[in-house]
Order: C-alpha cells, then structure tokens, then sequence
C-alpha cells in the first residue's frame, strides 16, 4: 500500500532522513520506533505532505507523493494523527470531527463516519458540545484520532499517541488502534512507548540518526537483546 525508497529529507544544512526504505502492507500495524531525534516525526510530515522531500520516492496504491499537495494526500485515503494532537482548541468536539471530513461531500458517508467515531469514542459523544480545549490530555487524544478516521481513510499515521497520558489511557488508546486496525485499516505507529507499539505491530523498523538500523517482526525485535537494552528498559 505504502513504499518509502530511499528518502532523504533536509533542513538547511543538517541530513535528517538519510536514504530511509521502508513498506506498508495492506491491514498491517507498522511501527517506526527509535529515540528522540531520529527522524520518526520527519518521515510521518514527509510522507503526508508537510516537509518536502530531497530525494527518494513515497508511493501510495500506485501514486507518487513526493510532489502532490498535502490536501490531495488525504482525499486519497491518507490520515495524519499529529505529535500533540493539534486540535481546534476554541471549537467544540463535534465541529473538530466535522473539519476531520472535509474531503468529503456526501452527508450520509459524514454521518456514518461520525457514528463510526463515537462507538469506538463514545466519550466524544457524550462531550460532543464542550469545547475541545476543555477536554483532559486522554480525550484530546482520542478527538485527534477521531478527526483522522472521519475522513474514512485507508492508513492511518499517527505520531506518539500515547504522549503525556497516564499508563490506564495508554493502554486505552492502544485497544483503540487495535480495534482499528482489526476494522481493516492499515497503520503507521510512530510511539515511543517501543513495547506497547511492538505488542500491537506486524512489523517494525528501528530508526538511528536518520537510518533503519533494524527492521523485521514485531515480537522478534521485541525478544531482541539490543532492542531490550536500547528502547525497552530491560
């Protein structure tokens, strides 16, 4: 569904992608995990259009993104769930999940994907008249992911879910991705949680300085002494 080859991406003078391939399959959790600074959030803001390219290629089902407006990337399927959550802080929680389906004109596909939204969220529901920034750092979360499924994409990227929430709402929005994920939508995890993101992933790649140092099967990488020591705390 989704092919990195050899991506390189540059701010200024400093290399921050250095020739990063890497693929996403149809219905797969994919994880790119890795310490702070290594590039993670880079590839997710490449891919979806925000940073450009210096090189390489991004193919997503067939079409080349390196060059396509961010806007045109979502009306083809893509999602983007943000580092911090971005919402819209002054809007109410139902307006935030209208803005997630502006790609689309059909009322009834927008009320089906709001309904969608609140059986996986029903705390949207319950809150969908307060305004968003009112909502405790959990439920801004779950907003964001909301607002990314209402455009009823076909992947899913989301950038550290699981930041600065408490250890019951971590495991929370992981059933979520699961639950997801088990719906038939294809996800690119970028977490720094590496052990909550390897127990829901197929596979995953390990990111160094801009580099895949490691890649392969989640649950392998999870038995891996390096990756234990490195990112597991073990």
């Amino acid at each position: 569904m989704l092919q990195v080859n050899d991506l390189c991406v540059s701010y200024g003078v400093i290399n921050a992608i250095k020739g990063v391939s890497f693929t996403v399959n149809k219905g797969e959790i994919i994880s790119l995990i890795g310490s702070n600074g290594a590039g993670k959030t880079t590839i997710l803001h490449t891919i979806t259009g925000l940073v450009p390219a210096k090189s390489g290629s991004i193919v997503f089902e067939g079409h080349e993104l390196t060059k396509t407006p961010a806007h045109k990337i979502v009306a083809m399927g893509m999602a983007h769930v943000p580092e911090g959550r971005r919402i819209f802080q002054e809007l109410t929680v139902y307006e935030n999940l209208k803005l997630g389906a502006f790609t689309l004109s059909d009322k009834a596909e927008i009320e089906k994907n709001l309904i969608y939204v609140y059986q996986h969220f029903p705390r949207l529901k319950e809150r969908k008249n307060q305004i968003a920034g009112t909502l405790s750092g959990g439920e801004q979360q779950m907003l964001a992911m909301g607002r990314a499924l209402m455009s009823n994409p076909e992947i899913i990227l989301m950038d550290e879910p699981s930041m600065g929430l408490s250890p019951i709402l971590v495991s929370e929005i992981f059933q979520i991705i699961k639950e997801v994920s088990e719906d038939g939508k294809t996800i690119l995890l970028v977490e720094q949680n590496a052990k909550k993101a390897l127990s829901i992933s197929d596979r995953a790649y390990v990111l160094e300085t801009g580099k895949i140092a490691l890649s392969g099967d989640a649950k392998e990488l999870m038995n891996n002494e390096n990756i234990k020591k490195a990112y597991l705390g073990e």
